[in-house]
């Protein structure tokens, strides 16, 4: 047996440069050679890309357009998923979680991955009573690796802080320590994804495959199979194809977040599968963060001062009282609304707004680089443990929005959602979810 040469990051770079200049009837063998083959050769490959930051380096993958020079330096080398496992290393984990090897728990297995993520590999298979699903498989020994990568990352909080003084970073990366291992348990994925499964059964547009339990372990998840269009392909479609798909998406995250207090904080596009009429089945319930109160609070506060009262006093005290900024800060109205005020400037007008990449370009700076025009607000800034999640929703939705060039009437769909205006429906999809909504009582 060739043993596996992919023992470092730096051979799998060299490998994944090798592949696209190899014609493609020959690109298998290639990557053959690269396949992940034990336990030690996924600790070797997700040592040598720190794997925990992988899930960093998705936002680079689609947003980093906006991201300071520095940063888009930094994560380049973060983009890369880890290679397949050999298809004999999945079916050990598959015997090992589940009892038997994947040829006897299901009818039929497929030994390739159909898609590869940051912490494992899913597989395409049929039950025993015909139904096809996906079978997510974890790398062996990649908790390890990660929960390794977590203790020797105090180098990157410590950047942080250096580039935000005001950042209180002790509760914020505990925060993203809970966050980034609570994915390692798919266990915890499954109870996720039951949550937005029963919320949204008989949804017109919105589905979210179900779990089979049978087949599901700590380290396996099995779900039903989704199939459509990925985002790549949707791109293609024609734009009022593409706006209605954007609402969904729009939908789908601010509804959770307001209505069921819960949502996926890994708002990426590989996530989605798309059928025409706005029709979108949601993937990977790793990274769930569920809502408190007194944080859904904050939020409608916070829209509610800003958008509806227009009343800058009152978010000032909004944002001091939740430890975005400290209180007595020097800033005044005016530069507070001008800089916090792009983050719902698409939300300010009735008439209905086209989302640009240069929007969202702009939202990665104001999050990340200190060094531009609102430099001072963001050094004086602090991220409160809960609005983690909420500005990698923001960097990942208006990234996926402006790559879409989405048009809709944004400020309507929005006092549909929030719970404070309750609107009526304000496009065709509101009116089908307004009535699912009569039906369920959601």
């Amino acid at each position: 047996m060739i043993r596996l040469t992919a023992r470092s990051g730096a051979n799998y770079v060299a490998h994944r440069a090798r592949r696209l200049v190899t014609p493609a009837d020959h690109r298998a063998a290639l990557d053959a050679r690269f396949e992940l083959r034990t336990a030690e050769d996924v600790a070797a490959v997700l040592g040598n890309m720190k794997g925990a930051l992988m899930k960093v380096g998705q936002i680079a993958s689609y947003a980093d357009e906006g991201l300071p020079e520095a940063f888009r330096t930094a994560l380049a080398d973060l983009q890369q998923d880890a290679p397949p496992m050999h298809p004999d290393l999945a079916a050990k984990v598959i015997a090992d979680e589940l009892g038997r090897p994947p040829r006897q728990v299901f009818a039929k297995w497929d030994a390739r991955p159909l898609a590869a993520a940051s912490i494992g590999q899913v597989h395409r298979a049929v039950l025993h009573d015909g139904r096809h699903v996906a079978v997510k498989v974890q790398y062996p020994g990649v908790d390890r690796s990660i929960r390794s990568d977590l203790v020797g990352a105090d180098w990157l909080f410590a950047a942080l802080g250096r580039a935000f003084p005001g950042m209180d970073s002790g509760p914020l990366v505990a925060e993203l320590r809970v966050r980034l291992l609570e994915e390692l348990d798919y266990r915890l994925e499954a109870d996720n994804q039951r949550l937005f499964v029963e919320y949204y059964a008989g949804h017109p547009f919105i589905s979210v495959p179900a779990v089979v339990d049978e087949c599901s372990t700590a380290r396996v998840l099995t779900t039903e199979l989704a199939e459509g269009a990925r985002f790549d392909e949707m791109e293609r479609w024609s734009q009022p194809e593409r706006d209605l798909a954007a609402e969904a998406i729009y939908r789908f995250v601010f509804r959770s977040i307001h209505r069921l207090g819960a949502f996926n904080g890994d708002p990426h596009p590989g996530n989605y599968i798309f059928r025409p009429g706005g029709q979108i089945t949601f993937l990977d319930f790793g990274m769930v963060k569920r809502f408190e109160p007194g944080e859904l609070g904050v939020l409608a506060d916070l829209a509610r001062t800003m958008l509806v009262d227009r009343d800058m006093a009152a978010y000032r005290a909004v944002i001091e009282g939740a430890g975005f900024l400290p209180p007595g800060n020097p800033f005044s109205d005016d530069a507070l609304e001008d800089y916090f005020g792009h983050f719902s400037k698409y939300l300010r007008q009735r008439e209905p707004m086209t989302f640009t990449p240069e929007y969202a370009s702009e939202t990665v700076r104001r999050l990340l680089d200190p060094s531009g025009a609102h430099g001072d607000i963001m050094k004086a800034g602090n991220a409160p443990p809960f609005s983690v999640v909420l500005q990698r929703i923001h960097i990942g939705l208006f990234a996926i929005l402006g790559k879409l060039r989405a048009t809709a009437p944004w400020r309507d769909i929005a006092e549909e959602l929030w719970p404070f205006t309750d609107g009526p429906p304000a496009t065709d999809l509101g009116r089908e979810e307004a009535a699912w909504r009569e039906r369920t009582g959601r």
